[in-house]
């Protein structure tokens, strides 16, 4: 045999010892839990034979409490790029089999690495974590290796896509790089994030708490809204993956995704002009008014377990990708509170920055009052959504379904704040409050009088509740300033939509020169 087929060899030995991570017994450790390998995901998640590996064979420099002897091919991150439906993406993958998945100084540079090509390219990184955390032998090293990556995710942010997702444990400060990015998956029952683990926990605070209890994806994606997807399988988990993509672009100079569309523009649904309950105090499913106008009804919701009274996700209105924003009347009647205005936000600033259009569909009776929201600064929280709505330059449709009152009307893609087209059913109501708190207000000295006097007080305030909604209890009112452009058939609300949309194709707006702006936070 020839040097240079002995070398071809040696090569081809080394990749498949590199392809086992760490080692056969780990493998089957890992299967064991339930959980697949990094390469197995990466397999399930590119286009077939797509995927093409950077630093197979790099190895950590680390010599400290005997880490020379613990040396495999790649340290516990698999990284390179691939396509998803034909399209470039750049992706990591921590390996669990590598001394627990933990973070070292060289995994951190593969990490890196994918993340720069992702920035030049323009093409989404994908990061699937599974990591004890750092790697406590390397000390500082590892510590500025994850300082490193969350400067890449900062600086990233608003130019190419970032997705998380959670396949494992994810604690300390690995959680913050997730946390950067603009999506974050977990899977159910077998991963968790958390600043400090249940034993740090204790001794601090005296809290008995477990893992699942502290920061699995029960609780981020109800209580704390950290995560965006949670999933019950890996392939579900993969497969949410590609579905989030195919509704976003590749990087911010990109127009949307389009997709041929057979469901007609034209389409009217009839449904929707018997929808709203006859009692303007009664509820009703957002969820069916969205079916009722997306292409064939489809619509990926991001967040559907956090927040309920309001709905943030994306369809497709003849063939072009949107991001819906709907308050939900079937859930605390869709007021705004701390958590809805801040999931609306971020969604509504996702989408500004990857040039999605944004279509917001408005039932909103207010902000919720009381002591829990004003301490937890419902004002800064509202700013937020107002903040989002005010700068984006996308495309913006409102349609105002019912009510709109007050701050919220505002906040929620008013005309004030540069949205487009603004289109309201005939039973909308925009006013600065509900007919009922209006008369409180306007008649209360002319109520007491009449009370002094022995007269019926009910009747008055009945007739003054009655002359209130004539003058606001529809969308002429607005209609009449051009707050609202126009007045629309419920059942004509999807074509309207399309035919905005196809209008604002050609929209350009800017915004005044700045560095950044000085969010609320």
């Amino acid at each position: 045999m020839s040097k240079q087929l002995e070398k071809i060899k040696a090569l081809v030995a080394k990749r498949e010892q590199a392809r086992l991570g760490g080692g056969e017994k780990a493998i089957e450790k890992q299967h064991a839990r339930g959980k697949y390998t990094a390469r197995e995901r990466i397999d399930m998640l590119l286009d077939e034979g797509s995927f093409e590996e950077f630093d197979m064979f790099k190895l950590h420099r680390c010599t400290n409490f005997g880490m020379e002897k613990k040396q495999f091919l790649g340290d516990g991150v698999v990284a390179g790029s691939g396509t998803i439906d034909g399209r470039l993406v750049y992706i990591f993958a921590q390996d669990f089999t590598v001394n627990g998945g933990s973070l070292s100084e060289t995994m951190a540079e593969k990490i890196c690495k994918v993340m720069d090509m992702g920035m030049k390219m323009g093409a989404p990184v994908i990061g699937i974590n599974d990591s004890g955390g750092a790697r406590i032998q390397e000390g500082i090293n590892a510590l500025a290796g994850y300082a490193e990556i969350f400067e890449r995710n900062i600086l990233a942010s608003g130019v190419i896509p970032q997705i998380s997702g959670i396949f494992g444990p994810c604690a300390g400060g690995a959680v913050y790089s997730p946390a950067l990015t603009d999506f974050t998956l977990m899977m159910e029952n077998t991963s968790y994030m958390f600043l400090t683990g249940p034993k740090v926990v204790k001794t601090v605070t005296g809290e008995d708490v477990d893992q699942e209890h502290l920061g699995g994806a029960s609780v981020h994606s109800t209580k704390s809204g950290v995560t965006h997807f949670t999933a019950s399988t890996e392939e579900e988990a993969l497969e949410m993956i590609k579905t989030l993509l195919s509704y976003i672009p590749s990087n911010n100079m990109e127009e949307t995704p389009r997709k041929p569309c057979d469901d007609p523009i034209d389409r009217k649904e009839d449904l929707l002009n018997e929808i709203l309950p006859d009692d303007p105090n009664m509820a009703y499913d957002m969820y069916k008014v969205i079916a009722s106008i997306t292409d064939n009804g489809e619509f990926f919701e991001v967040q559907p377990k956090f927040a309920k009274n309001i709905i943030v996700g994306f369809a497709r209105f003849n063939g072009q990708s949107v991001g819906i924003v709907a308050n939900q009347p079937s859930c605390y009647a869709g007021v705004l509170d701390v958590n809805a205005s801040r999931k609306g936000a971020r969604f509504v600033r996702f989408c500004d920055a990857f040039n999605i259009p944004i279509v917001s569909l408005v039932d909103v009776p207010g902000f919720l009052p009381g002591t829990g929201q004003e301490y937890n600064a419902v004002i800064l929280h509202g700013a937020q959504l107002l903040y989002a709505y005010g700068e984006a330059t996308v495309p913006k449709v409102t349609i105002t379904l019912r009510k709109s009152y007050g701050g919220s009307h505002i906040v929620m893609g008013c005309k004030q704040l540069r949205t487009d087209l603004n289109y309201a059913w005939p039973n909308a109501e925009i006013a600065v409050m509900g007919a009922s708190g209006a008369v409180a207000v306007l008649c209360a000295k002319e109520a007491k009088a009449k009370k002094d006097a022995g007269e019926d007080v009910k009747a008055f305030l009945a007739e003054k509740e009655e002359e209130y909604s004539e003058l606001f209890a529809n969308p002429y009112q607005a209609a009449k300033y051009g707050y609202i452009d126009d007045v629309i058939e419920p059942r004509n609300t999807r074509f309207r939509i399309c035919r905005a949309l196809a209008q604002l194709a050609t929209k350009r707006e800017n915004l005044p020169a700045k560095k950044h702006g000085n969010i609320p936070m």
